[in-house]
């Protein structure tokens, strides 16, 4: 037997065992989750605010699904052309509808601009080749363009939607101090991301550095597998929803709002994106953001982007303020609401007198 089977045997005894623990686990936790969700307070009706819908359409052909909440005529603020438009990027499974609480917060006080980021959502399917973060910097490009093509932006990134504002800034960073004049990064990295450590604890580094990459691709094969288990309201997707999403004990209706979006995406979408994420590097880019203010946070227990990465970020960025939540999870403007939105009052307050100066 050779090295490489022998390595992807282990894998796989591992791998079953890994599954065979977390399956117990989930019959002795049914009556945790029944009880939980009996237990915890309902939430607002999250997902439910909605703007001016429109397309955009990608330099590759596949159609984005925008929406557009414009400021109320009767809100105060800075002189016209000053106001800065929010753009507010999403993360890795989710959609637009995460960012339920900015968006009622900033709701007719500020022009803001939504979207699902390509095959997440009401977007279009991407092909295999441009479900890339650099495509996806490409994608903020055009939405910017065709949306906020005149006016300063603030633009508010989480998760994979970070790494998407850094492929902008990467690609144009002379865009940041000019048309960009505010960011956050959000439960975000610029690299040194090992995304197969989610997946397990208990095997080695080295062992599920190689397997993992070819056992998403190999579930994205034969969804019917796994789409059971990840089916919105199922107690396996509420568990791992739960444990991954966030840091303290929080209402149900966040869970089951999480779960959601992640049971919505395909299977093989995930796995699309998937191996960029241990490739990534933008440490390089993020010295565009010094230019303008931006705000750096994350929760204390992310277990996925974990607080170190955005320490990291805070470091390489002069001038920029980072912000650590003590307790929360990768989910932190869901968790932390009040905290995200008072940060991103301070923001945008910093970024509107910048571009009035």
């Amino acid at each position: 037997m050779s090295a490489g089977s022998r390595l992807l045997g282990a894998a796989a005894a591992g791998a079953g065992a890994v599954a065979t623990a977390a399956l117990a686990g989930v019959v002795v936790e049914r009556r945790v989750v029944k009880a939980r969700r009996n237990a915890l307070p309902a939430a607002a009706e999250l997902g439910s605010l909605r703007g001016k819908p429109q397309q955009v359409l990608t330099d590759d052909g596949v159609r984005l699904h925008v929406e557009v909440d414009e400021r109320a005529p009767y809100a105060g603020g800075s002189a016209e052309g000053q106001e800065p438009t929010l753009v507010f990027v999403h993360g890795y499974a989710l959609n637009l509808d995460c960012f339920y609480f900015q968006r009622e917060h900033f709701r007719g006080r500020r022009r803001m601009v939504f979207y699902d980021q390509r095959s997440h959502g009401r977007s279009e399917r991407s092909s295999k080749e441009h479900a890339t973060i650099d495509q996806l910097g490409r994608d903020l490009l055009t939405v910017l363009d065709a949306v906020a093509p005149d006016g300063p932006v603030v633009l508010v990134g989480h998760s994979m939607g970070g790494m998407t504002l850094m492929a902008l800034a990467e690609q144009h960073p002379e865009l940041f101090g000019d048309r960009v004049v505010g960011a956050a990064l959000l439960s975000t990295l610029a690299g040194g991301l090992r995304p197969h450590r989610v997946l397990g604890s208990i095997l080695p580094d080295r062992l599920m550095s190689a397997v993992t990459p070819r056992v998403v691709a190999g579930l994205a094969k034969a969804p019917e597998l796994v789409e059971s288990a990840r089916r919105a309201g199922s107690n396996v997707g509420f568990l791992v929803t739960d444990r991954f999403a966030f840091g303290d004990d929080v209402p149900t209706a966040y869970v089951e709002f999480v779960d959601e979006m992640l049971a919505g995406t395909p299977i093989d979408v995930l796995a699309e994106f998937f191996p960029g994420f241990s490739t990534l590097d933008k440490f390089e880019a993020l010295t565009a953001f010094a230019r303008v203010p931006t705000l750096v946070m994350c929760g204390t227990r992310d277990r996925l982007t974990s607080v170190g990465h955005s320490r990291k970020m805070a470091e390489r960025i002069e001038g920029s303020r980072l912000v650590e939540e003590r307790g929360a999870g990768h989910m932190v403007i869901l968790e932390r609401k009040d905290s995200v939105n008072a940060a991103l009052d301070r923001l945008v307050a910093d970024a509107t007198a910048g571009a009035a100066a």
